[in-house]
């Protein structure tokens, strides 16, 4: 099974306890295969350092981890699905480009209401760890 989380499922991963924690430690375990972009690596990032006070230095030590877990894929395919160029879309471009199964967000605005896209499913933590306890 292949999986993308995006960047706020990541964020919320490595920094509370819950579903989506789950969902990493799972990525972790090989559960799945894992996959990420350039762009979903330098949001994390990003959010870890301005929004939650993360260290240069922690959120490389993070990245690192993930990327030890991951496979590291640059889209080619280009994806317009949210209007005004938004960047959710270059969450859906890894999807898309990995073959992803699923994509774990939880972004309600933009992601979580397309259901699916191009084959990919979108979902919550909470689905995709109920998805994997569904018989058949």
């Amino acid at each position: 099974m292949k999986v993308v989380l995006d960047t706020n499922v990541i964020v919320s991963a490595l920094n509370f306890p819950g579903n989506e924690r789950q969902v990493l430690d799972m990525a972790r375990m090989r559960r799945y295969t894992f996959y990420l972009s350039p762009f979903i690596v330098e949001e994390t990032v990003g959010v870890l350092q301005r929004k939650f006070g993360w260290s240069a230095e922690r959120a490389t030590a993070a990245i690192e981890l993930l990327l030890s877990w991951a496979t590291l894929l640059e889209p080619e395919v280009r994806v317009s699905a949210i209007a005004h160029e938004h960047v959710d879309n270059r969450v859906l471009e890894c999807a898309v480009e990995s073959g992803a199964d699923f994509l774990v967000t939880g972004d309600r605005q933009h992601l979580l209401p397309l259901g699916t896209f191009q084959g990919v499913r979108i979902v919550t933590a909470r689905e995709f760890l109920a998805s994997l306890e569904a018989p058949g």
